[in-house]
């Protein structure tokens, strides 16, 4: 609940309190200027990073790896591509620092270490079945009740 209010509530607000300071400092016309020079900065450079990405991902996969890394980058690169057209200094900082390679790798390590940490806490199970697309049933990650027992899985048809 407090991630939700400080992510709905607070970060707008700060937002809007850093466009109406800037304007103050600046002026309305550099302002409105300044945002709509980063959305198409950022704009462009998501969308040249996320064909890169989308190149990565068609190799991965044609030499039979799961292209795990380039899809999180692709994440990683929507998210920054979403913020930066959006109006505000902090998310334009945020999706900005998306962009950045090394950055989007921190940011990878940290969700890897995140997720294994949840999977070694029993929070998250991971379930592998030998059948695949084409043969039957494949069961994904499943979320577990933090207090109960495991809840099954969800099965995707291939």
């Amino acid at each position: 609940m407090a991630r939700l209010l400080l992510l709905f509530v607070l970060v707008p607000l700060a937002e809007m309190v850093l466009l109406i300071e800037i304007g103050r400092r600046i002026g309305t016309l550099p302002t409105l200027g300044l945002i709509f020079l980063t959305g198409v900065i950022g704009a462009s450079l998501a969308r040249h990073q996320g064909l890169a990405v989308i190149r990565r991902v068609q190799e991965e996969t044609a030499a039979g790896r799961v292209p795990a890394g380039p899809l999180i980058d692709g994440v990683l690169i929507l998210i920054a591509g979403a913020v930066l057209i959006t109006p505000g200094v902090l998310t334009d900082i945020f999706g900005f620092l998306c962009l950045v390679p090394a950055v989007r790798s921190a940011f990878k390590r940290y969700l890897r270490d995140r997720f294994e940490g949840a999977v070694a806490r029993g929070e998250v199970t991971v379930s592998m079945s030998a059948d695949g697309p084409s043969g039957g049933p494949m069961r994904d990650v499943t979320p577990r009740d933090r207090g109960g027992p495991s809840t099954p899985g969800r099965q995707i048809d291939g």
